[in-house]
């Protein structure tokens, strides 16, 4: 029994130090999540009552219109905005019938459909 609960403390300094060694990555992935989730959420509601452009959307967020795109392009990608009618050379983009409370869990972390 002796050796058992050695062993256990030598995984519990070992887990300590692999979460200290890891802890910049952690917060800096954690901090990145953060900013995509507003992101999408400020997309998200500038598309709820009417279809807009991507220009028109990245004017209306203040985010840059290349990242508005990448975000489209992977709210699309996974069924959540939908292309609508073409307004000169741009695309207006719409949320999808998908767009449920069921898409989120507690946290409020969106799962794909």
């Amino acid at each position: 029994m002796g050796q058992n609960k050695e062993d256990k403390k030598a995984e519990k300094e070992a887990m300590n130090k692999l979460r200290e060694s890891r802890k910049a990555s952690i917060q800096a992935a954690t901090s990145r999540m953060k900013t995509q989730k507003k992101a999408i959420k400020a997309i998200k509601d500038q598309l709820e009552n009417h279809a807009l452009t991507v220009p028109e959307i990245a004017a209306a967020t203040g985010a840059a219109a290349a990242e508005t795109l990448w975000y489209i392009a992977a709210l699309k990608k996974y069924g959540l905005v939908i292309e609508a009618e073409k307004d000169g050379s741009y695309f207006k983009y719409a949320l999808s019938g998908k767009q449920t409370a069921e898409n989120f869990d507690e946290a409020g972390a969106e799962h794909p459909v």
